[in-house]
């Protein structure tokens, strides 16, 4: 009887690389230092002066300088001269609302109240309201706002509405 010798050829499977994932990420040797803990004693490395070197006022507790201190020297905000004048605590910032938004969003109605304007999203939070001028009307509205352009009133009136002032 004549035995059949069978070889079989196998391929050298090249070993397969762990996956990737976040929790087996690490950062490459030596490229982590320890934090340096300051005044801790000499054998530390950070005792004695603790980094603040040898005497003056940033070696001193307390240090900390107001921003713009030049030393003693005079700085620069003294130095430069001051004129004129600005209201902008008190300066008004209005909401603006367009004529073609108010003829957009409001067509079955003849009031838009500061409500309205609210609920439909034309305006947000406590700030006064100025509508403009932008657009045409095609019909009278009723506009309640704290404040109005020339040109939106003018196009109000000219429509047959109504342009009311709310106070503040």
């Amino acid at each position: 009887m004549a035995t059949k010798k069978t070889t079989k050829t196998a391929k050298a499977e090249a070993p397969k690389a762990p996956a990737i994932t976040l929790s087996s990420l690490k950062p490459k040797l030596g490229s982590r230092h320890r934090h340096m803990r300051y005044g801790i004693g000499e054998g530390s490395g950070g005792g004695q002066t603790a980094g603040r070197g040898q005497k003056g006022q940033r070696s001193r507790s307390g240090d900390g300088k107001l921003i713009g201190f030049e030393g003693g020297q005079t700085p620069l905000l003294r130095r430069v001269p001051k004129r004129g004048f600005t209201n902008g605590p008190f300066k008004v910032v209005y909401q603006v609302v367009s004529l073609e938004s108010i003829e957009r969003i409001f067509k079955n109605q003849k009031d838009v109240t500061l409500e309205a304007l609210k609920i439909h999203g034309l305006i947000s939070g406590q700030r006064p309201v100025k509508v403009l001028g932008d657009g045409e009307l095609s019909r009278a509205y009723k506009i309640s706002a704290h404040a109005f352009s020339a040109s939106a009133a003018e196009k109000i009136k000219k429509a047959g509405g109504a342009a009311e002032t709310v106070a503040r």
